[in-house]
């Protein structure tokens, strides 16, 4: 079941914006505009639908504010006819919905928002590792940073997936090699070291780091891993 948060100026809410979301089996929080930067830790959505059907302005800068976020959310905005055009890519937001949309294609929308942003919650979240902003799904052998898909190798994704599922551990290079590579590789450990700085690489500038090196000693990920849905 997904957990959604709806924030509007309109009461009833789900009535007004988006009424067929109420014929669908997922929990339905209604916010007022201004706590959108309530929607961290413990209340944080899968999802989040803006309405816009009657303050398109309001709309527009609720979701330009929900995409500055550490962990952006997947945000759909519900919009009348004629405020389609008004739409444009400034607005960051994953998806428009007309306020008419009918239950099935609100599922459809919501299913291909969630897991574009790696967040499927309409499927099994066990294999799923949070850490900071990075999300890693084991099923499918994806990470996004941020909502954006990193391109990573077999081993780079192995390796970062086990430094987030140990946060704030300290491993050396043999461990590493040990955990990610087998007792069986005969490398030397200096492929520990280009596989670091090929992933700090693709985590780019603002994010590489969340792996860091400890001094004579190894490696560690230094985001805590974040269990919250």
């Amino acid at each position: 079941m997904t957990h959604i948060a709806l924030l509007s100026t309109a009461f009833p809410a789900v009535e007004s914006a988006l009424p067929a979301l109420e014929l669908l089996p997922h929990r339905v929080r209604v916010h007022a505009p201004d706590e959108s930067s309530a929607l961290t830790g413990s209340a944080r959505p899968d999802v989040v639908i803006v309405d816009g059907t009657r303050n398109l302005v309001t709309a527009r800068n609720t979701a330009v504010s929900l995409s500055g976020l550490e962990r952006p959310l997947p945000v759909l905005v519900t919009v009348t006819e004629g405020g389609m055009a008004a739409v444009a890519p400034s607005w960051c937001v994953s998806d428009v919905l007309l306020h008419t949309a009918g239950p099935a294609e609100i599922e459809a929308r919501l299913r291909l928002a969630l897991a574009d942003a790696g967040t499927n919650a309409l499927e099994n979240d066990d294999a799923v590792i949070r850490a900071g902003a990075v999300v890693i799904d084991e099923n499918s052998y994806t990470v996004k940073l941020g909502g954006r898909a990193l391109n990573l190798t077999f081993k780079e994704f192995e390796l970062l997936k086990f430094l987030a599922q140990h946060a704030g551990r300290v491993f050396t290079r043999h461990q590493l090699l040990s955990e990610v590579w087998g007792y069986d590789y005969y490398g030397g450990t200096r492929t520990v070291d280009v596989h670091i700085r090929r992933l700090r690489a693709k985590l780019g500038a603002d994010h590489e780091h969340l792996i860091t090196t400890v001094r004579n000693v190894g490696y560690s990920y230094t985001a805590g891993r974040d269990q919250t849905p």
